[in-house]
């Protein structure tokens, strides 16, 4: 551990990022060409007064603020794993809800600013989101374990389902088994998170353990949905993923169905997206699928 070159690093890094690169506006008054630290712990979701202590060398950060501010700082793996080497933490395994996102998929999440989208692990655990994600989903619960993802939720949770029409919820079970039993054979026996969720899905949920039992397997990759939101009703979207190269993560992206009013609905979304969200920047990022 070396608080102080943990220090020196995250600024170095900081340095090197123009605004336009994270989303940020780059104003005409900067004073700095990079991020200046109270954006870097916007990114963070930290405190200024907290990052500024960890530029310091003052603090050991936790192993999900290394994680939140890899994906700040668009860090490469190489860079990410220096950064939990120097705060002395363990790199987090490939898949967990701390892994690494290339900057190259964040970079298309940021592009994405007038679509619903996110990242999420082969788990269904939320990794980043954007804005309009966050207005069509909702906010996803604490925490970054498995228990935390959608899948999980789905069979311990009823109120999970409310973000599907009751008709679709046998399609979507099906679809949840068929792709979690193709990532945990792609993962291995020895991992202890899929095997783990496995296990405590068959001791919780009948349904789950008889679709279990099916043995069936299909990657999703695409999907029509009907997704029920609070204020304008149900919403048909094409739900699209973008697999990494080990299928460890995903990036989904939400469009309207042709043919129906989904376009007017996500139009609208976007609107009473700002308005809310620019109250509550914690929806933002968090973990569900």
């Amino acid at each position: 551990m070396d608080l102080a070159e943990l220090g020196g690093f995250l600024k170095s890094r900081r340095d090197r990022i123009r605004p336009r690169e994270v989303g940020l506006p780059s104003g005409p008054r900067r004073r700095v060409p990079g991020l200046r630290r109270d954006e870097v712990a916007q990114l963070a979701g930290a405190s200024v007064d907290y990052y500024i202590e960890l530029e310091r060398g003052g603090a050991q950060p936790s192993e999900q603020m290394l994680a939140a501010l890899a994906r700040a700082l668009r860090l490469s793996r190489d860079e990410r794993d220096h950064l939990y080497h120097l705060a002395g933490r363990p790199v987090p395994p490939v898949g967990s809800a701390a892994a690494h996102v290339s900057p190259g998929m964040l970079d298309l999440l940021d592009r994405l600013v007038d679509t619903p989208a996110r990242v999420i692990t082969d788990l269904h655990v939320v990794l980043v989101q954007n804005r309009l994600a966050a207005a069509l989903l909702g906010p996803p619960p604490p925490g970054t374990s498995p228990r935390a993802g959608f899948v999980y939720r789905w069979f311990t949770d009823p109120a999970a389902r409310g973000l599907y029409p009751p008709q679709d919820h046998d399609r979507h079970a099906e679809s949840f088994v068929a792709d979690l039993r193709a990532a945990v054979a792609r993962r291995g026996r020895n991992d202890e998170e899929s095997q783990g969720l496995v296990a405590e899905l068959l001791e919780r949920s009948p349904e789950f353990a008889e679709l279990w039992r099916r043995h069936d397997v299909a990657v999703r990759r695409l999907d029509a949905k009907r997704i029920v939101h609070p204020a304008l009703g149900v919403i048909d979207v094409n739900c699209l993923n973008l697999l990494s190269e080990d299928g460890s993560q995903r990036l989904l992206w939400f469009s309207p169905v042709a043919g129906t009013d989904a376009v007017e609905k996500l139009e609208l979304l976007s609107v009473l997206g700002i308005q809310d969200l620019e109250s509550d920047q914690a929806l933002e990022i968090g973990p569900g699928s």
